[in-house]
């Protein structure tokens, strides 16, 4: 579904004007008496809502995919480039984001700016329908509407816990100091009840999508007892199933494919600006090189040396769960491109080099990876530069804006099948079901064991030492836990998800404060950083927000 974005508002929070009321018509939008509210108006609104799915018009600064408070704030990823470039991101890295943050106050703007689209939808409804419009066409529209608009609110309660819910009935700024996980859980079971079981339009919601989000949602509340029936359901009688190659979840030909279950919708060459739909929240995240896929900017996002290690596999084809970074993987670091060098030879996880870009590993048709002459700054960024995001070369200018590369038609997931398998292993060890949670585990294993999906070199031969395996017991809870945490940070990498599986499962504190402990030789801007759980698994509110709530919202503890 084209994102076409019809109005240009910029709403903080919907919060403000003098009296603090928001009764007050934005400048650009439209009201009942410039056109005729019915059933197309309604959609037309509706794609509004859709079009904040992007994260514009925060831009790079709030990407969909949560690369920069999802990944770059975990062990996962590097900022990258160089140290100067994009100084708050800095921040963000160090766990020292402060109230003016650009990537949170742009993050914060996208979210409730998508907020205010769903309820001017509802709102429209209801005008809609005091216009003799049949009720009965509508109400798949709104519950369209609520879905999105339970999306927003999980997003930007898992980023600061502590947020105001608005509705299409708000008038007045909203505190944050009442915990709004059960609007949430409404807007998304009626979401549930009201949405059909099928669309016509790629991208839109149903019923399906919607119940594996309000699994996520209790997944969030570590209701895990609540979670589990709605994703036996969604396993058992859903329309969703594993890809055969991994791949093929990050190839733009293969968008909307069995396995994803909700992914923004982008889209380059469909006849607009060229790029204005593409995959802007990435387009920092391309290898530093005219030659390589994004045409040479700009160098973030880059893959840590903790997160290669995790790839490494045992003599049974199992990952090290205990010592997997005590040896690293061998890397290029500091071998210019144009001298010798020779590619780990240990035996690895074949996702490894579907998610990282590795020195003489092939890289989607663009040969293979080069190393240092592809990264903008290896003394501070590393080797390594992500893969997930870019296009085969096959499909540059195509897949990719033709004339600016930066931007493609890759899809953004936001929940893959495999996602919804890894959450229903974790309700099954919470309850000791250990055999059942292996098989999910194993599952999503025997996929990426798939030789048919590895990487090849152009002779058709495996471009590394893959060698992966299923588990054959659980033999305790405590190992089945390890387990299926460490799978879902091989499956997901790159996808936004750890920094808050991390905080959710309780273990951020543990986890990041051994990651800087030993990262910090190599990145040496990592020196003296401390994660503290009472105030870093949640983000500062951005200053600008309280400011126009006039001070009705309170920031979170610790800022």
């Amino acid at each position: 579904m084209k994102k076409t974005i019809i109005s240009s508002l910029f709403a903080l929070l919907v919060l403000a004007a003098c009296e603090n009321k928001l009764d007050i018509n934005p400048q650009g939008s439209l009201t009942e008496g410039v056109i005729e509210i019915n059933e197309t108006w309604v959609g037309q609104q509706l794609i509004s809502a859709y079009a904040m799915l992007d994260g514009n018009p925060g831009y790079f600064w709030a990407p969909a995919s949560n690369w920069t408070l999802g990944d770059v704030a975990s062990d996962d990823f590097y900022k990258g480039t160089t140290i100067s470039d994009q100084p708050p991101l800095n921040e963000i890295e160090r766990y020292a984001p402060n109230t003016t943050n650009i990537y949170l106050i742009r993050k914060w703007q996208a979210i409730y700016e998508g907020i205010y689209r769903c309820n001017q939808t509802l709102n429209s409804i209801s005008m809609a329908i005091e216009n003799g419009v049949d009720e009965s066409k509508l109400k798949p529209l709104g519950a369209e509407a609520r879905f999105l608009r339970g999306h927003y609110h999980l997003e930007a309660k898992k980023i600061w816990n502590n947020i105001p819910y608005i509705s299409e009935t708000t008038v007045e700024a909203v505190p944050n100091d009442v915990d709004v996980w059960p609007n949430i859980e409404d807007d998304l079971k009626y979401a549930v009840d009201n949405l059909p079981d099928t669309q016509d339009d790629a991208g839109r919601p149903t019923s399906w999508v919607a119940k594996a989000y309000l699994a996520k949602a209790h997944m969030f509340q570590n209701d895990l007892d609540a979670a589990g029936p709605i994703l036996d359901d969604v396993i058992n009688n859903g329309p969703f199933s594993l890809v055969t190659n991994y791949h093929d979840n990050f190839n733009g030909e293969k968008d909307n494919n069995s396995e994803s279950v909700f992914a923004v919708q982008n889209s380059v060459n469909d006849g607009g600006d060229g790029y204005i739909n593409g995959n802007r929240g990435n387009r920092l995240n391309h290898p530093y090189a005219a030659d390589a896929p994004g045409g040479g900017c700009c160098g973030f996002f880059q893959p840590s040396q903790n997160l290669v290690n995790a790839y490494k596999t045992d003599e049974n084809g199992l990952p090290y769960l205990d010592t997997f970074n005590d040896e690293d993987v061998k890397s290029d670091q500091g071998v210019p491109s144009d001298q010798a060098f020779a590619p780990y030879e240990g035996t690895l996880d074949p996702r490894l080099d579907w998610t990282v870009g590795r020195r003489g590993i092939e890289y989607l048709g663009w040969g293979p990876m080069p190393g240092m002459r592809w990264v903008r700054d290896q003394a501070n960024g590393g080797p390594y530069v992500a893969k997930k995001h870019e296009v085969l070369k096959s499909q540059e200018g195509t897949i990719s804006a033709a004339g600016l590369p930066q931007y493609n038609a890759i899809n953004t997931p936001l929940i893959r099948y495999s996602d919804v398998l890894l959450w229903r292993a974790e309700v099954h060890v919470e309850n000791d079901q250990l055999p059942q949670a292996m098989e999910l585990v194993n599952q999503v294993r025997r996929r990426a064991a798939n030789p048919d999906g590895f990487v090849m070199n152009a002779d058709g031969t495996p471009a590394a030492n893959y060698f992966i395996k299923e588990y054959t017991e659980f033999p305790s809870k405590e190992y089945a836990e390890k387990a299926v945490r460490f799978e879902r940070r091989l499956e997901l990498a790159s996808e936004g998800h750890r920094f808050f599986d991390l905080v959710r499962w309780g273990i951020a504190e543990s986890v990041l404060n051994a990651y800087v402990s030993a990262e910090q030789d190599q990145r040496v801007y990592l020196k003296g950083a401390t994660f503290v759980s009472g105030t870093n698994n949640y983000y500062p509110i951005p200053l600008e927000a309280i400011n126009t709530s006039r001070g009705v919202l309170k920031q979170n503890p610790g800022y």
